[in-house]
């Protein structure tokens, strides 16, 4: 089900190199947005775990759509199977099988998507969470994890120092691109509170913006962009000054980090997910991947537009040392980081 060569290679090097595997022997762990970027990616590194290390894992894929899902990861079987669940639908998470452990991707991600319908974005995410903690609370699962975002730091204008988990910077609640961070914000406090008032088991991923090789053709995201005008020998076009800094990581970085999370992290608390090297601004990142990849073709234009969606500009450099402190480390970096994500999207149009 696998058809990208770069994929089944971040697969195969994840497989090698989880050192926690053993951990999830006999073990059955539900990924929610399964069939998202991230989601999809952590089911595959999970169903290669359970087969390449004979461990007994089994995998539920939490989806909206069935069919969807079984395109990308097959029928159900001993290692796989399906729950259908909409977290826009407000209904109590009810999966018929016992779980263990969860780690929960599913919420609205497109920029347009929180200015069209900021209510149903802010809904989702925290509703979806309370629906999680409470099936969590009542089953006594052995551990879940919330993937949750770096905008949950608002602005931030000076990166002399890294930000630290405890640091905060300033969200605008009357500004309806802040539905997302804010939504997110009070999922975490949902989290720790039900850490500290039921015991619930919950780690919080502050995730970097996250890429690598199973981006869909279609993503509108920059580094998305990005790989395209490459690929197509394009200028890439920046539709702000491209002064926004920001941390990256890796899809199967990401995976892997909350998989540490999982199994490692201390309940209630949040853990920053990037890669520290990889810290650099809109304008610079789009100059690193014209120069480095396609010097001959392609260049950078700025071309302002108001009125995208994209959050304030902001410099968000993530400090890992907490997260480092567990034993995870990233492994890619930025230009290896591109370089995977344009073959990856070329084996696509091939």
């Amino acid at each position: 089900m696998i058809s990208s060569k770069i994929l089944k290679e971040d697969i195969k090097n994840f497989v090698g190199k989880f050192a926690l595997a053993e951990e999830l022997r006999n073990k059955t762990i539900a990924v929610t947005g399964a069939t998202g970027l991230l989601g999809s990616c952590m089911v595959r590194c999970l169903l290669a775990l359970s087969t390449e290390k004979g461990i007994n894992l089994h995998v539920i894929a939490v989806v909206r759509n069935t069919e969807k899902a079984t395109e990308m990861f097959g029928k159900e079987g001993e290692i796989l199977s399906y729950y259908a669940y909409d977290f826009s639908s407000m209904a109590p998470f009810k999966p018929s099988k016992n779980i263990d452990y969860i780690v929960h991707f599913a919420a609205p991600t497109a920029s347009k998507g929180f200015i069209e319908k900021p209510v149903e974005t802010m809904n989702t995410i925290y509703f979806g969470m309370q629906n999680i903690l409470t099936y969590a609370q009542e089953k006594k699962v052995e551990s879940l994890v919330f993937a949750s975002t770096m905008e949950v730091y608002g602005s931030v204008t000076d990166d002399k120092e890294s930000l630290t988990e405890q640091k905060q910077g300033y969200l605008d609640p009357m500004a309806t691109r802040s539905c997302y961070p804010l939504a997110k914000r009070a999922a975490e406090g949902l989290c720790h509170n039900y850490a500290v008032e039921y015991g619930v088991p919950v780690k919080v991923a502050r995730l970097a913006q996250t890429f690598g090789a199973g981006v869909g053709k279609n993503d509108n995201r920059v580094f998305a962009q990005f790989a395209r005008s490459v690929i197509n020998n394009n200028d890439i076009i920046l539709h702000t000054k491209g002064e926004g800094c920001h941390s990256y990581c890796y899809t199967i970085d990401a995976v892997s980090a909350m998989l540490y999370l999982l199994l490692r992290g201390e309940n209630g608390e949040a853990y920053n997910v990037a890669n520290s090297d990889t810290y650099i601004s809109i304008r610079n990142m789009a100059e690193l991947v014209a120069k480095k990849i396609n010097p001959k073709h392609v260049k950078v234009v700025i071309q302002l537009q108001e009125g995208m969606g994209y959050p304030p500009t902001t410099k968000l450099r993530l400090d890992t040392k907490r997260i480092n402190q567990l034993g995870w480390k990233a492994e890619y970096g930025l230009k290896e980081m591109f370089s995977r994500l344009i073959d990856a999207m070329k084996e696509t149009e091939s």
